[in-house]
């Protein structure tokens, strides 16, 4: 049997781009997958930017300066180990659903939303984004009821 090169596969995958539930099962099925994969649902990962899960993800990658931001709120970073992958290297662009990620996160850990916490987390978290990744990023354009994405 011929094995398809990793540029098809990747072309294949690329067109299920906006398909997570098929892009995250193909994840497991091995190693160069995985690693055609995850890209692709890093590289504009905007709307699933409002899953908690992901801002933990982020923050777990944040390094000593990013966290430090953060001890004037006294907040509790998630205690795991770091990514398997530096996801945020394939990011190139931040739209408002990391901010709406950031407010979901901070209500499900019972944090004040729209408070000075908020602004920090925002700014630890997009300077991890401006530190790793290996592209340009952009900020799409936000809505006129979110002009605030970048200030507090």
């Amino acid at each position: 049997m011929i094995a398809l090169p990793n540029e098809c596969f990747f072309k294949i995958f690329n067109n299920l781009w906006t398909d997570n539930k098929s892009l995250f099962s193909c994840l497991f099925v091995n190693r160069e997958w995985c690693r055609i994969i995850v890209p692709i649902l890093w590289n504009e990962p905007n709307f699933r930017f409002r899953n908690i899960k992901l801002i933990k993800v982020l923050l777990l990658s944040l390094n000593v300066e990013e966290q430090a931001l953060l001890i004037p709120f006294k907040i509790n970073l998630p205690n795991f180990p770091k990514p398997l992958f530096e996801y945020t290297n394939y990011v190139t662009s931040v739209d408002f659903y990391l901010y709406d990620g950031i407010r979901n996160w901070l209500f499900h850990h019972r944090y004040k939303v729209g408070s000075e916490l908020e602004y920090g987390v925002k700014c630890s978290l997009i300077a991890l984004l401006l530190r790793t990744s290996n592209r340009s990023v952009s900020k799409d354009p936000l809505p006129k009821y979110d002009s605030d994405f970048f200030t507090p």
